[in-house]
């Protein structure tokens, strides 16, 4: 399953076009057996949260270690996403394999990503610990993994955006303008628009 969103973005303050990526992970939601919900809230938050305008692709596969890499190198490679968000197989189960897809595409890892979503869900659920979520650069291209729960989507992503635009701008993407009342990102005074 998939599709593209184009997002107008709230207000325009760089001019800049990202191209974004979504992908759920899931057997079930991919076979039709119940929809996916994971995907649509990652979305939800970029038309709420993000000022640029973008181009969201999203992709809902199945927990496949060789389907996932192909999909991320897809959407990053062909695509040219400067962001990749995947939610759901970040788990301890012998099909949750999103951490190994993802790990195997990236050319650096960025441990802080999984550090810190782990951190966040650990004031919510100690089942948190279980999770193996990570973040990764792959070109010019942030991967990074999301739980698959909606709920837990929100409270992880709304803390871990704030330093995903400034990566983007290290890694050579685009300025990417997020609306401050929502999440307001971070980047050093001397990187501040261009």
């Amino acid at each position: 399953m998939e599709s593209v969103h184009h997002l107008d973005g709230v207000e325009n303050h760089s001019g800049e076009h990202a191209v974004l990526g979504i992908v759920t992970v899931s057997d079930r939601a991919s076979s039709g057996t119940y929809q996916d919900e994971g995907g649509p809230a990652v979305l939800a938050f970029f038309k709420e949260a993000l000022a640029s305008p973008s181009t969201v692709h999203y992709r809902c596969i199945a927990d496949e270690q060789a389907l996932i890499e192909q999909t991320l190198i897809e959407l990053s490679d062909d695509l040219g996403c400067h962001v990749i968000v995947t939610t759901g197989g970040t788990g301890p189960a012998a099909r949750d394999v999103t951490p190994e897809a993802t790990e195997k595409v990236c050319e650096k890892i960025l441990p802080g990503f999984g550090e810190q979503m782990r951190a966040i869900s650990l004031n919510y659920v100690p089942t948190a610990i279980l999770s193996r979520q990570m973040g990764g650069i792959r070109g010019s291209c942030l991967l990074f993994n999301l739980p698959g729960r909606p709920k837990s989507i929100r409270e992880t992503i709304d803390e871990i955006w704030k330093a995903a635009p400034y990566c983007v701008d290290l890694i050579g993407g685009p300025y990417i303008d997020t609306v401050d009342h929502v999440c307001n990102a971070f980047r050093p005074k001397s990187a501040r628009r261009r």
